[in-house]
């Protein structure tokens, strides 16, 4: 429990800068008697001395009391921020699943700038478990995301769909189809990503159609999947998929699109649901669903 308030703090902050009692009474808009009688009640519940005070003399600062004063003026400045976090200005942050980050993201920043020139924003590239939570702990505002992992606490509001996709190498024996099914990918090494959420939730189509994986690898990255499938260890399965057909290490790769209703996932913009939204976030969703 804490004995001292802030305006003690504050009295005894401004005693310390204006090294009277008097003058420090004049800025605080308080009488002399009041104030002086206050200091005393903090140096008794600390029992040190902050202020040696001699009638007639400038006050002096005791060491305790410099450390005391200069911690009191660090606890002043951080109630000051806390206050004014409410009315402070700051860029409407855009968070987005870090796969998808190089496509989306920023495209969706260039378009949000162009609609609101007087706004600023900032981007941030996330897992599935970090953009839930910077949205709960306020650190972002919306995310575009694959809606994988996150429960009923957030909003979602859906972009577009999307199906899976299979990367392999030109001399992979599926490389000639235009089309790939579930089962038809069981029957090779499979490379999945590494991403608990996202393992889980392909393993789960697979489990629900009835079909078993032989998972060869687990990528922490979209880059490292399209590369070990370039170099023909196996099929990729991602949502994710790079305009390009050239691996990250430089080799040529195949993609082709998974037919199975049953794994189309969506892509959706996603807010906490314990704040209302305000218009500035209403307006920005609109320009977002709208690329």
């Amino acid at each position: 429990m804490l004995y001292l308030t802030l305006r003690q703090y504050q009295y005894v902050v401004a005693v310390a800068d204006a090294s009277s009692m008097t003058d420090a009474a004049l800025a605080l808009n308080v009488s002399q008697p009041s104030l002086s009688v206050a200091i005393t009640r903090v140096e008794a519940r600390l029992d040190r001395k902050i202020f040696v005070r001699r009638k007639g003399a400038t006050i002096s600062i005791t060491p305790f009391g410099y450390q005391f004063v200069e911690q009191a003026r660090d606890l002043l400045h951080n109630a000051t921020a806390i206050e004014q976090l409410g009315r402070a200005a700051r860029p409407f942050v855009l968070g987005c699943f870090e796969d998808m980050a190089p496509w989306y993201l920023t495209k969706a920043l260039h378009a949000l700038r162009l609609n609101f020139p007087a706004m600023s924003f900032e981007g941030h590239e996330g897992r599935f478990s970090q953009l839930a939570s910077d949205i709960t702990e306020g650190r972002i505002d919306l995310a575009i995301s694959y809606d994988i992992g996150f429960d009923d606490t957030f909003l979602r509001q859906k972009i577009k769909d999307v199906a899976p996709v299979a990367f392999v190498s030109p001399t992979h024996p599926l490389a000639t189809f235009s089309t790939l099914s579930l089962h038809q990918l069981t029957q090779h090494p499979l490379i999945l990503s590494a991403e608990e959420l996202s393992l889980g939730y392909v393993m789960r189509i697979f489990e629900e159609a009835g079909l078993k994986m032989n998972v060869e690898h687990r990528t922490a990255s979209l880059e490292m999947m399209r590369s070990l499938a370039a170099q023909g260890t196996g099929v990729g399965v991602s949502y994710s998929n790079p305009p390009s057909a050239i691996s990250y290490d430089g080799q040529p790769l195949v993609t082709i699109p998974i037919s199975a209703p049953e794994a189309v996932a969506d892509i959706v913009l996603v807010q906490s649901n314990l704040v209302e939204p305000s218009s500035k976030v209403i307006a920005v969703s609109e320009v977002l669903v709208a690329i």
